[in-house]
């Protein structure tokens, strides 16, 4: 089966169904889309807007619709020639409510004699399983305090209960009082601190209610996936794309046997977050990434890199000082493993201890462990694949604590000596959560230099991509992985394709930011002065935005950044500082008119860089997907705030408008951008064979380089404008021209359906109307 033409990614929920998706589809298919792309389907947590919180992996969402509901929209998908690919999450499952989780409830009751308990990842040798619930400080006695306060026994001794929180009492355990019950169970109730240090099963990054499932055991596998095969093997199910498969003991055996299952023919990528340069294992059978990659990529070709001297400079004004990028993710990597992941650190040091006697002092161990979990240049090693990646971190944490180069060395061969033992796994999972939670978690909430590149897969200490190395990538593309897939914004994007695209525009003029960040931040100051310069690039960014939206970003901003205040340990003054600061900020007339002002100057060049940004992708190698809603501009920030729900009437009237012939402006009602979007999405659903071959194109002429274009097949060219700002301020193209492949003449722009008869058309002509061309010969 080949690839799909692209995919629409839906987030199914309670509030936008089964039922919902099914009233979409005619809009899907009028707009091109080649694929319905869901959000996780299984039953998951109540209210859950995501579906990465799975409580049953044996049956489909019931508040999403039922079984009837997802069949019927699987139905109807292809019944309209779509393909439905599934998001599956296989590395944990949601125990936030123990009661709606039977596995993880069946653990809690029997302990190891449960038939589940080989399911979780579980230090069964560490003592009763830890449930980190409690409102209560990390004391013993203010343990016992609060457990003798609040929990109490059901009527028929069959569960504890402390507040929402409801827990099995195991058979035969359930005389006394609450307290002596508690102590007899296979689990304790502690406070909800310890779960950063003292955690005894393995979760998502430092989620608690988020349990790690053991999936490299065959019938643990098998029955995780047993009904997402199901739907495959019925035909409901097209293709996979794969949660995080970092976080699994060996992500390359987990695809050979995900590979095995699915069939050699169905498309399957993962959410694999790639550094630059970094390439997938070879051993994986999957087609591709789920994209980050190519958002660098073609998001950065659209940063004007002559700004990045003023832009460092402004930056390190405001904060007061200057440090590099790669000190300050060491800073914050340091701080996670020893704090929210403290607990996946001391289970590697006993896990070495207790199978190595070379170096039995625990703290030097754990030292050392610390070390190289924040040594790796990404964020996992594979072994025996990727090999080089545990090398550089030994090297790194060496040069950190040389001290420690003994400890270091000795952990590193017995990974090496064993790549496939506990020890390697552990520190391969590990370094990976350490990554994203120090990097994409920490420091690109602290480093905030220009934060239109604090992204995903992104590195911020590269100022954009020029044009050679955008080129570079996208035809490397084409040729090794040309059924990857690509975006611009997802469900954990930080900010949306379009406010990058706008904060874009201040590279380009560095001159007129700076001024404004000092004045207005000299009116209204945040309580640290790194979030004051996120605060207001994000404000700049998203703009015009409600006041609640806004301030609870900052509020999840300010805790992620751990500076100031913390999800951990939050500083109330601090945080109803934040609280407060939004709403000052509006209540000030002159300065929310310099800011509206200066928005004007900055909205225009960002809708130019939006257009082409999103045409690059749509015709670009690999599979674009769109995330829903982003056919028009879309000014969102990090979840939750992506996630809230679309106006999809609105966006059926203005596509009928276009399919009448209608050619828009390009202003913040965003039909421009859905002309963008729909007429390629067509092109590659109805002539996929034009979707074949890279070759970039170069203009000739005084503003060349404010052009960006590829040709893909003989019969299609993609053309963007770039540094849109500086185009202006030269006076435009002039006489730049555009040669077009082999000379012909027979040229067609799609998006103003008009005919392109030079073989070196005027860019002044060819972009007179829109700042890209979609253009196509003859089929």
């Amino acid at each position: 089966m080949t690839p799909p033409a692209s995919t629409y990614r839906i987030q199914l929920s309670a509030q936008q169904t089964f039922a919902d998706a099914l009233e979409l589809l005619p809009y899907l298919d009028d707009l091109g889309a080649g694929a319905f792309y869901a959000s996780p389907l299984l039953e998951s947590g109540a209210g859950s807007n995501h579906g990465y919180d799975v409580v049953d992996p044996t049956r489909v969402s019931t508040e999403r619709g039922g079984e009837q509901a997802r069949r019927a929209l699987s139905a109807a998908v292809h019944e309209r020639g779509m393909r439905f690919v599934l998001d599956i999450v296989p590395n944990h499952v949601g125990i936030d409510v123990a009661r709606a989780n039977p596995w993880w409830w069946d653990v809690l009751a029997k302990g190891r004699a449960s038939e589940h308990a080989d399911t979780f990842d579980i230090d069964w040798e560490a003592g009763p399983i830890l449930l980190p619930v409690l409102g209560a400080e990390n004391d013993p006695a203010d343990e016992e305090k609060v457990l003798a306060e609040h929990l109490t026994l059901s009527d028929d001794g069959t569960e504890l209960r402390y507040y929402e929180h409801a827990f099995p009492v195991a058979e035969g355990t359930g005389d006394g009082s609450a307290q002596e019950v508690h102590e007899r169970q296979h689990y304790r109730i502690v406070s909800w601190r310890r779960g950063g240090a003292e955690l005894t099963y393995r979760r998502f990054f430092d989620v608690s209610t988020l349990a790690a499932v053991r999936v490299e055991v065959p019938e643990i596998f098998a029955k995780t996936h047993r009904e997402v095969l199901r739907w495959v093997e019925e035909g409901d199910v097209d293709a996979i794309r794969v949660d995080h498969p970092d976080g699994l003991s060996n992500p390359g055996e987990y695809m050979r046997m995900l590979r095995a299952a699915i069939g050699p023919d169905r498309w399957l990528v993962v959410e694999k977050i790639l550094g630059v340069g970094e390439e997938l294992p070879t051993s994986w059978p999957v087609d591709g990434t789920s994209g980050y990659e190519a958002l660098r990529e073609i998001q950065g070709v659209f940063v004007d890199p002559d700004g990045a001297g003023l832009i460092t400079q402004i930056a390190a004004e405001h904060v007061r000082g200057r440090e590099s990028l790669h000190a300050a993710e060491h800073t914050a990597r340091r701080e996670v493993a020893g704090t929210i992941l403290a607990a996946e650190v001391s289970r590697i040091a006993r896990t070495y201890t207790s199978r190595h006697g070379k170096h039995p002092v625990p703290e030097v161990v754990r030292a050392a462990v610390l070390e190289l979990l924040c040594g790796f240049p990404v964020y996992r090693s594979y072994l025996p694949e990727g090999r080089s990646a545990l090398e550089t971190a030994v090297s790194v944490a060496r040069s950190h604590r040389p001290d420690l180069a003994e400890a270091l060395n000795a952990i590193r061969d017995a990974m090496l000596a064993d790549p496939g033992g506990e020890l390697a796994t552990r520190i391969q999972q590990t370094s990976g959560m350490v990554m994203a939670k120090g990097v994409e978690d920490t420091t690109f909430y602290r480093w905030n230099r220009f934060v239109a590149l604090n992204e995903v897969g992104g590195d911020p200490s590269r100022f954009g991509v020029p044009p050679a190395e955008f080129h570079a990538a996208l035809a490397a593309r084409e040729a090794s992985w040309s059924s990857t897939m690509t975006t611009l914004s997802t469900h954990d994007t930080k900010r949306s394709e379009d406010v990058r695209a706008r904060l874009a525009v201040l590279a380009e003029i560095p001159d007129e930011w700076g001024p404004r960040l000092r004045r207005w931040s000299r009116a209204h100051p945040l309580p640290d002065r790194s979030l004051d310069l996120l605060a207001w690039q994000n404000l700049l960014g998203a703009w015009p935005i409600s006041e609640e939206r806004f301030t609870a970003y900052l509020g999840k901003a300010a805790k992620e950044a751990k500076l100031v205040t913390s999800h951990v340990e939050a500083v109330p003054e601090v945080d109803e500082a934040i609280a407060r600061w939004y709403g000052e900020v509006l209540a000030d007339a002159e300065l929310v008119a310099e800011v509206e002002e200066f928005v004007a100057r900055i909205a225009g060049p960002g809708r130019s860089n939006s257009l082409g940004q999103k045409l690059l992708q749509l015709a670009g190698p690999g599979v674009p997907d769109v995330y829903q809603g982003t056919e028009l501009f879309e000014y969102s920030l990090v979840d939750p705030d992506n996630r809230r729900p679309v106006d999809w009437a609105g966006r059926r009237e203005l596509l009928t408008r276009l399919d009448e012939g209608w050619l828009p402006e390009i202003d913040e009602g965003g039909a421009a951008k859905l002309l963008v979007t729909v007429n390629a999405l067509r092109l590659r659903r109805y002539r996929p064979e034009e979707f074949v071959g890279y070759r970039p194109l170069h203009a000739e002429g005084p503003a060349a380089d404010h052009l960006v274009a590829f040709q893909r097949s003989p019969k299609l060219v993609a053309v963007a404008t770039r540094l849109p700002v500086g185009l202006a301020a030269r006076g435009g193209w002039a006489d730049t021209v555009l040669p077009l492949p082999d000379g012909t003449t027979d040229w067609h722009d799609v998006l103003t359906d008009q005919p392109i008869t030079s073989s070196a058309p005027l860019l002044s002509d060819l972009l007179s109307r829109y700042p890209v061309a979609l253009l196509v010969r003859p089929a």
